[in-house]
């Protein structure tokens, strides 16, 4: 069973209570993400990992500069944004990163409280409180930056009742593949340069009234040939889960150095999604085509037992159909858990997804750390830029 290091000696209950409540956070809105082609991007979400059409904006709609397809599966909400002209903030994020994500929406009572509480302890203005109405109500959002370019816009809803929001219509399509079982962002990971996770920590506990609940060093995440940090924060209802990675000192380049030499600064690495079926769910997706890491070998699977502990009893999923698929299983003293990442799903060696099941546990797959980050190292070397 994996060793999490945690920063107090209390239970994650008490963890969560030192976060302070200036900033009570309802849950991950959406995520923007700013991309070269739009409409392309969008029918790859809905093909390979079963979105629906929801909402549209662009010239349609009145907006002169952008276009943006709104897809939703479950709970969960992308915004998919491409520049219609050359001389765009848009455009040059693209240039600059390639896809990725630029804004994490979070959902909010009260948007103006959000902003004047997070501005006035140090963050940074993205957007100031701005009112948005349409014959479905009004919405108020606002927003900062956070690491890099990425920005957390605050986003209030209690009187709107549209598709999304307004300046978007609902988008109708003759094509929606079904879903494939995935339910709510569980966490998503942000990765900074050389000695720049506590600085981060620090602003996310200070702006955002954050906790740091787990800690992972550089002898708990390495492999022969690379190693990172990370720790892990958490608002104080432990909805929003934001796990921060910095590059550690190793033989050759890491995954991390890789990212931001490639993103061309800190951003987000990846995001998690959640299933209650991780075996139907990758199954569906590796039939549409998403590709994810090669599967660790034989021992990683004989030695399940050992690792789950006590939780071996409760585990239902049978170990020949997670190692078909090539899923990774770690526990922790509250249960046990699931995951499976893909290879970037862009060229440039960046974002990419988790697919991950709790059964009661609370880590992150710390137990994994070594046969994920090895398989990472397999890719690089592919791509020669171990």
């Amino acid at each position: 069973m994996s060793k999490i290091v945690k920063n107090v000696e209390y239970g994650l209950e008490k963890i969560f209570e030192g976060a302070q409540d200036f900033l009570p956070l309802l849950g991950t809105d959406y995520v923007e993400f700013y991309v070269g082609n739009a409409k392309q991007a969008a029918h790859f979400y809905k093909t390979a990992f079963g979105f629906q059409s929801l909402a549209y904006a662009g010239l349609e709609t009145g907006v002169p500069d952008r276009a943006s397809y709104v897809l939703k599966q479950d709970k969960i909400r992308l915004v998919l944004t491409t520049a219609l002209k050359s001389d765009s903030a848009i455009g040059e994020h693209v240039k600059k990163h390639g896809d990725g994500v630029k804004v994490i929406a979070l959902w909010v009572d009260d948007a103006t409280k959000s902003w004047e509480e997070t501005t006035s302890r140090g963050a940074k203005s993205f957007m100031e409180p701005t009112v948005e109405k349409d014959a479905h109500g009004e919405v108020v959002r606002a927003g900062i930056y956070t690491y890099g370019e990425t920005v957390h816009m605050f986003v209030e809803r209690k009187n709107y009742t549209g598709t999304f929001l307004p300046g978007y219509q609902a988008w109708e399509s003759d094509y929606n593949p079904t879903p494939v079982g995935l339910k709510f962002i569980d966490h998503m990971v942000g990765n900074v340069g050389w000695g720049e996770m506590d600085t981060w920590v620090k602003w996310y506990e200070e702006v955002m009234g954050f906790v740091n609940f787990l800690s992972f060093d550089d002898k708990t995440i390495h492999t022969e040939y690379s190693a990172l940090m990370s720790k892990v924060m958490s608002n104080g209802n432990g909805r929003i889960k934001f796990p921060i990675n910095e590059p550690a000192k190793g033989n050759k380049r890491s995954q991390i150095e890789e990212y931001i030499d490639f993103y061309e600064g800190p951003g987000a690495q990846h995001i998690a999604v959640a299933t209650d079926n991780i075996i139907e769910t990758v199954a569906q997706l590796k039939a549409r085509g998403v590709e994810f890491l090669s599967a660790p070998p034989q021992a990683y699977y004989d030695e399940i037992p050992e690792r789950l502990g006590e939780h071996m009893e409760m585990m239902k999923e049978p170990i020949p159909d997670i190692q078909k698929l090539g899923i990774l299983v770690d526990a922790d003293e509250e249960g046990y858990l699931l995951q499976i990442f893909t290879k970037p799903i862009e060229d440039r060696p960046t974002l990419f997804f988790e697919i991950i099941q709790r059964m009661g546990a609370r880590g992150f797959g710390a137990g994994n750390f070594k046969a994920l980050f090895e398989s990472i190292e397999r890719e690089q070397e592919k791509r020669g830029t171990l």
